[in-house]
């Protein structure tokens, strides 16, 4: 039994474990890491089952800057070793997920993370002082709190009758050989349906995609995890008459005959709801996956949102019924979900830096970390003007994560970075009243142009005065009193993600800072002008 009480367990060995493993491990708490696997990054030895990643793996970027280069590192881990970077492990733009594995083992390794492999977590409770782990050989793990960083373990099977006999993506075969002249239904629209699809494109008679939303484009949405351009190959195939087709409207039903045949009940949802039944060789399920909350007792037992997909989160990723559960990785996109990277490694990694903040805060006295600055409008502008241009965390987590600087009458400024948005408000350093938080965001409507069509009017590059109107990705300012919203400044865009135009974003930055320090305390503009 393992008797003594850490400070922090975290529930998962893969990505977001690791990273918090060492964050944790850096600032000198207790902790320990439970992974259910012999090594790290379990899930990414079965997963994706095509074995190519969809987060990308640019090395030529024409920059040796480490801080830009990560915006199109989609993979490595932040960390102080700076030639522990994924582009040592592929030079694939789309990587093989078995680079990913030795990259994690290598990870951990290097860093000697406190890691229990073999452990599984298989009941979670409250004690008196915090939480209580019990692993599949009966032995038991104490914290005072808990971090979840398991990601999504359960197949999100849809509820029709039936489902129970059709294979799972999980576990179906991924050889095309194995497909030869059959009809395939598969069940879902998101990249794991169209890998499988496209898998079986040059084998299989007859292909059906099926699923009752539409499907999204990455390229349109900006969410990385809609349709990517890989895997969309299968599309083709259906408008140019390959005999394979996409299916909008719900399975009502999947029977399997005594021959092995599938007779499927399907409503189409764009035929004024005809049902129709279709017979097919294999029905394969490919819906996505979900947290599994089965291991807690009652009384901690998370509060679930998503139709039970994601535990519910606060701002502090927190879970919102029970205190002191936290979640890290992929779990931290139900704060974001489908909006921005949360749900991926190139987004998360800054999440559970943000959030090794947060529990320094709240737990152990330590203050968000900080930069000192002149509060002039020419400081604050050269200060934002240098971020934005460089982050990769404000350029990843777009709209999620951003910069805070707090202003307080005869202080300094303070530049706090890699800030939650959402958890500014709440703490430590909305207290003193006045702050401004910095992101980088897309226009409210960016998902709905079509960014191929070119008789869509856009925003002109560097248009100072349509700034505020800009679709693509740019720099907005906003400044809070008491949680109260008192100006935005928006960037103008720019094709090369350029804004240090002395003219067109530096200048017009300063004056709206002066303008919003005049509001707060008249003194500090005096002395910048």
């Amino acid at each position: 039994m393992h008797s003594e009480r850490l400070d922090y367990l975290v529930v998962g060995g893969g990505p977001a474990g690791l990273q918090l493993g060492q964050l944790l491990q850096a600032a000198g708490h207790g902790y320990r890491i439970l992974e259910s696997g012999q090594a790290p990054g379990t899930f990414f030895r079965t997963f994706p089952r095509h074995r190519k990643l969809i987060s990308i793996n640019k090395v030529h970027n024409g920059t040796d800057d480490p801080e830009l280069n990560l915006r199109m590192d989609w993979n490595s881990l932040l960390s102080p070793d700076p030639g522990l970077l994924f582009a040592r492990y592929s030079r694939r733009y789309f990587p093989h997920a078995d680079d990913l594995v030795r990259y994690l083992a290598d990870f951990a390794e290097t860093f000697k993370l406190d890691i229990a492999y073999d452990t599984r977590a298989v009941r979670i409770r409250r004690d008196q002082d915090g939480f209580s782990v019990t692993d599949q050989h009966g032995q038991s793990h104490h914290s005072r709190r808990l971090i979840m960083a398991t990601g999504l373990t359960r197949p999100n099977t849809p509820d029709i009758p039936g489902i129970e006999t059709a294979e799972d993506y999980s576990v179906v075969s991924v050889d095309p050989d194995d497909f030869i002249d059959q009809r395939v239904l598969i069940l879902g629209k998101g990249n794991s349906a169209l890998e499988t699809a496209d898998n079986l494109v040059e084998t299989a008679a007859v292909i059906h995609v099926a699923g009752p939303h539409s499907i999204r484009m990455a390229w349109n949405t900006h969410f990385v995890g809609h349709l990517r351009a890989v895997n969309n190959n299968f599309l083709d195939t259906y408008q140019l008459k390959s005999q394979n087709a996409l299916l909008d409207g719900d399975a009502l039903s999947v029977e399997k005959d005594d021959d092995g045949r599938y007779r499927v009940r399907f409503s189409f949802s764009r035929a004024d709801e005809v049902v129709k039944e279709l017979q097919y060789d294999r029905v394969i399920v490919c819906t996505g996956f979900r947290f599994d909350a089965s291991v807690f007792d009652p009384d901690c037992q998370p509060e679930l949102v998503i139709n039970d997909r994601f535990a519910a989160l606060s701002p502090a990723y927190e879970s919102v019924n029970v205190p002191g559960l936290y979640f890290a990785g992929t779990l931290m996109q139900q704060r974001d979900f489908k909006k921005s990277t949360g749900g991926f490694i190139h987004g998360f990694r800054y999440a559970v830096r943000s959030l090794s903040h947060i529990l320094a805060e709240r737990h152990h006295h330590r203050p968000w970390p900080h930069q000192p600055l002149d509060t002039t409008p020419t400081a604050l502008a050269d200060a934002v003007v240098a971020r934005v241009n460089r982050s990769s965390a404000l350029w990843q987590q777009f709209g999620v994560i951003g910069d805070v600087i707090v202003t307080a009458p005869g202080e300094p400024a303070r530049y706090h970075e890699e800030v939650p948005v959402a958890y500014a408000p709440e703490s430590q350093l909305a207290e003193s009243g006045d702050y401004f938080t910095i992101t980088l965001e897309y226009g409210p409507d960016h998902d709905k142009v079509d960014p191929f069509d070119i008789t869509v009017r856009r925003t002109a590059q560097n248009s100072v005065d349509d700034a505020f109107d800009a679709a693509y990705l740019h720099p907005v300012i906003r400044h809070y009193r008491d949680g109260e919203l008192l100006g935005t400044h928006h960037l103008a865009e720019n094709l090369e993600n350029e804004w240090d135009h002395p003219e067109v974003h530096h200048a017009p930055l300063a004056e709206f800072f002066a303008r919003e320090l005049d509001i707060q305390h008249p003194a500090a503009v005096t002395a910048g002008r």
